[in-house]
């Protein structure tokens, strides 16, 4: 199911509910068929085998290129819409980051907000492959440890058939998952098609929502609760999901180092601060506390950007801890965005490995992940990419900051972009959106999603000159 079958399901959804998207769904649907079938004959004589240096290249412009045919539906049907919005919207959508430029949802076509939630459902699926297969072969920021946890072993000589046999395991793991959670949404309350909306947004971590109030237009704990378990789904391993399907035991989760981290950090931090909230008055009780504390802070921590309440009021200390965890919670070969878990633990247990040395200089001593001992060469790796990413957050908020925008405001959307999580605070906040920004603003989050999503190296790497010489 690519593009065409998307375009496909959206047309058909506004000829039967008649909602006066379908012209701009047909004419899109042949202006990208044309695009397409010339891009074939210009490329069929192409090499069929992918080098890594064409690996690199190929992520970048999947996303990027792919994200200018999706603007055509939303270009056609909202005129008022300028190209740099819709652009963000749909890269937004297709990086499952969930912030948006649209008002008015609620009296949005069906067709054109099923249209935004079937980006974001389908960009999760290629996230979650372009994690666990691609990202081992071209070894970026030490993913080449996932090869011994990937289904099957990975070979760099033979790219295709590798990813089409882990695709297809992990897209297997993802439709169930998103099947039960749409009958789950459902019996909690919501219509049948708020119901796949929302199960196409949280299984991707996207945070689209139908509604300008996103969640918190139900105001119903189950909904909550099923969406609040469904995205901690999301933010763990997809590969940890197939074999725990595959061999119908709990196991798999329990061995998974990732999973245990992302619940004790997670969990851990809802009860927190929701004693804060109630410490300070927030709410008139800690059960009440606790909803919205647990609901909001999975949603940001697992970077989906649902919200059920504006947390831009709540005390600083709590939606700024909240945006942290936005940068390390989600696992790897997972939806969500940001440094990933399996980095922050090489990173600490290198940290007290050093700390040991410091007592114990001639001592032996090697990291162990699980099973996994891990080499210096991923620790090197794992080092220099989160350098690097917060190197790209420094520069990209000081850009922020350069073109008039406040701190908070700045460095929340980066933040938001860049981990591919959806709201920040301040002017970009919950209760607002990404449209007050100016189109210079706009491209330069809609750049930090694309840098976050593809994992930095893929982009940066294509500016190195040593990169194209042979």
């Amino acid at each position: 199911m690519g593009y065409g079958g998307l375009m496909s399901t959206c047309l058909l959804t506004s000829l039967i509910f008649d909602d006066g998207a379908a012209t701009a769904f047909s004419q899109s649907t042949l202006t990208t068929l044309l695009t397409g079938c010339l891009l074939f004959l210009l490329t069929r004589r192409s090499p069929k085998k992918v080098s890594k240096r064409a690996g690199f290249v190929l992520v970048t412009m999947c996303w990027s290129l792919a994200s200018v045919f999706c603007t055509f539906p939303l270009l056609l049907f909202l005129p008022e819409l300028s190209f740099v919005d819709a652009y963000f919207e749909v890269i937004s959508g297709l990086t499952t980051t969930g912030a948006t430029v649209l008002s008015g949802l609620d009296h949005l076509p069906m067709s054109i907000n099923l249209w935004r939630h079937e980006l974001t459902w389908f960009g999760g699926i290629g996230i979650i492959v372009f994690a666990v297969a691609i990202l081992p072969i071209l070894g970026i920021g030490g993913m080449q440890l996932l090869k011994s946890e990937s289904p099957g072993a990975v070979k760099e000589s033979d790219l295709p058939p590798r990813i089409a046999q882990t695709a297809k395991a992990l897209w297997s793991a993802y439709v169930i998952i998103t099947i039960v959670c749409i009958i789950c949404l459902r019996l909690a309350g919501m219509s049948w098609f708020d119901a796949v909306c929302h199960a196409f947004a949280a299984m991707s971590l996207g945070g689209f929502s139908t509604h300008d109030a996103s969640v918190g237009f139900f105001d119903s704990v189950s909904i909550e609760i099923v969406l609040t378990t469904f995205q901690l789904l999301a933010a763990m391993n997809f590969a940890t999901h197939y074999l725990a399907l595959k061999k119908h035991s709990l196991k798999p989760y329990t061995k998974d180092i990732e999973v245990r981290g992302v619940l004790f950090v997670v969990l851990g931090s809802c009860v927190m601060c929701a004693l804060v909230l109630w410490h300070r008055g927030t709410y008139p009780d800690f059960l009440t506390a606790l909803r919205h504390a647990t609901f909001n802070l999975v949603t940001v921590a697992t970077t989906c950007g649902f919200m059920s309440q504006d947390f831009n009021l709540w005390p600083i200390f709590v939606p700024m801890w909240m945006l942290f965890l936005s940068c390390i919670s989600a696992s790897s070969g997972s939806t969500g965005g940001g440094i990933r878990m399996i980095r922050t633990i090489i990173l600490m247990k290198q940290t007290q490995l050093e700390m040991f040395k410091f007592i114990h200089p001639y001592a032996v001593k090697s990291i162990k992940v699980g099973d996994n001992a891990i080499s210096n060469d991923i620790v090197t790796s794992v080092t220099g990419f989160i350098f690097l990413y917060f190197m790209c957050v420094i520069v990209l908020v000081f850009t922020l900051l350069l073109s008039g925008l406040d701190f908070i405001t700045a460095l929340s959307a980066i933040i938001a972009t860049f981990n591919n999580m959806g709201p920040g605070l301040n002017l970009v906040g919950p209760a607002s959106n990404f449209s007050v920004l100016s189109d210079f603003q706009t491209n330069v989050c809609s750049f930090a999603m694309l840098l976050g999503r593809v994992q930095i190296f893929s982009i940066i790497i294509l500016f190195v000159p040593e990169f194209w010489r042979k």
